[in-house]
């Protein structure tokens, strides 16, 4: 009765993990609007064989970047975040420009369900992150990671905003991106 159960289980789980998902991605600034995104199962086997062939958390992130950039493209083919680009600046008045909450509500959505699949092997998801206050308002947000070490994993942030949709996004130490890191 418990081998059937666990098979049963086994089953359900592989399913799931091989089904086509649903990610709802923010844009509009403040994420005001969001658009349903689907990525087919042959997408997310493709980047989860991507991200199946690190070594080793660095490799792990430098992959990952690519990886974010690649499903912010597809979402791109699905909505008018095609358009946004680096920053707040550089969009103009373009439908679908991104904030920082947008992305790092979005980037978090997308390594949430990258987790889910069992396609991160070195990293957890963490909460978004704030960095430079301003009195009590913070200037700007992050998805954020952490390695799966023994004891204190070191953190990082996953930030597609300093980017072009469909680019790599910027990976870099969590203390290093709250001192100055990039800045568009």
């Amino acid at each position: 009765m418990l081998r059937q159960s666990l098979t049963v289980l086994l089953l359900a789980w592989a399913s799931l993990a091989a089904a086509d998902a649903t990610v709802p991605i923010c844009y509009g600034y403040g994420c005001n609007v969001q658009a349903q995104i689907r990525f087919s199962d042959s997408q997310l086997r493709e980047v989860g064989q991507q991200l199946a062939v690190a070594v080793d958390p660095a490799e792990e992130r430098k992959m990952l970047a690519a990886v974010i950039g690649r499903l912010y493209a597809w979402a791109g083919e699905q909505s008018d975040i095609r358009n946004d680009r680096g920053g707040n600046y550089a969009d103009g008045h373009a439908p679908g420009k991104m904030d920082c909450i947008d992305h790092s509500t979005s980037t978090t959505r997308l390594l949430r369900l990258l987790e889910t699949r069992g396609s991160l092997r070195w990293h957890r998801v963490l909460e978004p992150d704030a960095r430079n206050w301003v009195l009590v308002i913070p200037v700007h947000y992050s998805a954020v990671i952490e390695e799966k070490a023994a004891g204190d994993g070191a953190r990082f942030v996953v930030d597609s905003w300093f980017v072009d949709n469909g680019q790599a996004a910027v990976i870099l130490p969590l203390g290093e991106w709250k001192g100055a890191g990039p800045d568009v």
